[in-house]
């Protein structure tokens, strides 16, 4: 784990602040998007300083970019995973949904494969859709329907669902 605030092999956050400003990255994130024809190439497109401008336009920081460099090198066949996560609680905000899509088709075209954990657990013990778990998987899946609109390739994302593996391996979470 390179990060110290995360999991995601070094990416803080996925919008980092100054998001919207124009950076000297800017010129080999396109290079890298182009030479991975949109994202849509092998786990390693791109030379590995388009891979790690892509990494680094959506992180805001990682432990240093020697590691994040190694990462990737090691990864270089296989790809790396990335995590975020979401509650499913309501409508999407423009944020949540364009730019969250941006960022991890960034994330992809750099090889990593992204894996969302669905915290639909947590938003029953939260109350929310009035604590009916049905409900509140409908919105979780209309939540990656936006995102599919939005543009998120789908080949390299995974939802898993937190009431799915909690119920999966009950007998390891509540002996």
């Amino acid at each position: 784990r390179l990060c110290k605030n995360c999991s995601a092999y070094g990416l803080r956050k996925m919008f980092p602040a100054g998001w919207a400003q124009t950076s000297h990255a800017d010129a080999a994130i396109d290079a890298a998007l182009r030479s991975a024809g949109g994202g849509t190439g092998g786990p390693a497109a791109g030379s590995l300083d388009e891979r790690v401008a892509l990494l680094l336009s959506v992180g805001e920081e990682c432990q240093t970019e020697r590691e994040l460099r190694q990462l990737l090198l090691k990864h270089e066949q296989t790809g790396f995973r990335l995590y975020d996560g979401f509650e499913p609680s309501g409508r999407m905000h423009i944020a949540q949904g364009v730019f969250k899509a941006m960022n991890v088709n960034r994330c992809l075209a750099a090889g990593g494969t992204f894996v969302f954990w669905v915290a639909d657990w947590f938003a029953l013990m939260n109350d929310k859709m009035g604590g009916d778990l049905a409900k509140i998987r409908d919105v979780g899946n209309y939540l990656v329907e936006v995102w599919r609109a939005a543009g998120m390739r789908m080949d390299r994302v995974e939802f898993r669902w937190a009431s799915d593996e909690i119920c999966r391996r009950g007998d390891e979470y509540w002996p």
